[in-house]
């Protein structure tokens, strides 16, 4: 006789699939998005995340041109500025449209993907800066972000814990690999997914991550 799956072990199935999908830079859908909040939602990690989201949301509505993401010269956040362009279409929030900020934009990029680290010197006050950095950001990239600090501009932090760049945000978020319960990529869905969406009943994402269950082991039997 079959071993019939417990929820306990579907919600595991779907937190592998969700680390397979970061793994491998595939799509991570918004179902599976919805069942790790599920997990999650016991933990003040989860409300965390959703107060810095919510921050970034609030501070990019400013202006509508006004969000600058960057990340380290070995990680740059095209994955989670992707996300954050989709969740500012559906959620019509113009200014959640960020700008990718690279080191090191070759030459015959688009237009959109030649933006490079002068334009962080050209900072102003209302623009919001938002760093993603999984790694100790390196000093020139901190003296950048002082400098748009000193301008006026609000600077958001996502790290793995690093207190220099923390230090200069006025909101930040640690996604440190030995405490946190979740990888740095599956945060950066998280906070993209929370920044777009308004504020939704429980039982909307229990009926979200009945579908998900389903998807992946297929109706449930009476």
């Amino acid at each position: 006789m079959a071993r019939q799956s417990t929820p306990c072990s579907r919600l595991i199935t779907i937190l592998l699939a969700l680390r397979a999908a970061s793994v491998h830079h595939g799509l991570v859908d918004a179902d599976q998005v919805a069942a790790l909040r599920i997990l999650l939602e016991p933990s003040s990690w989860l409300q965390e995340t959703r107060t810095f989201a919510r921050a970034l949301r609030r501070s990019a509505s400013r202006t509508s041109s006004g969000l600058l993401i960057v990340g380290t010269p070995d990680e740059e956040p095209w994955h989670l500025a992707a996300h954050l362009d989709q969740e500012s279409r559906l959620a019509g929030i113009p200014g959640l449209a960020p700008t990718l900020v690279r080191w090191a934009p070759p030459p015959g990029a688009p237009p959109h993907l030649r933006v490079g680290l002068t334009r962080l010197e050209e900072a102003r006050r209302g623009e919001t800066l938002f760093v993603v950095s999984p790694e100790a950001a390196p000093a020139p990239l901190l003296e950048r972000v002082h400098d748009a600090r000193r301008v006026g501009a609000t600077i958001m932090a996502m790290d793995a814990g690093d207190p220099d760049l923390d230090d200069m945000a006025h909101e930040c978020l640690n996604v440190d690999p030995g405490l946190a319960p979740v990888s740095f990529d599956a945060a950066q869905h998280l906070v993209s997914a929370a920044a777009g969406e308004p504020s939704q009943p429980r039982a909307g994402m229990r009926a979200r991550l009945a579908r998900a269950l389903d998807a992946i082991n297929g109706p449930r039997e009476d």
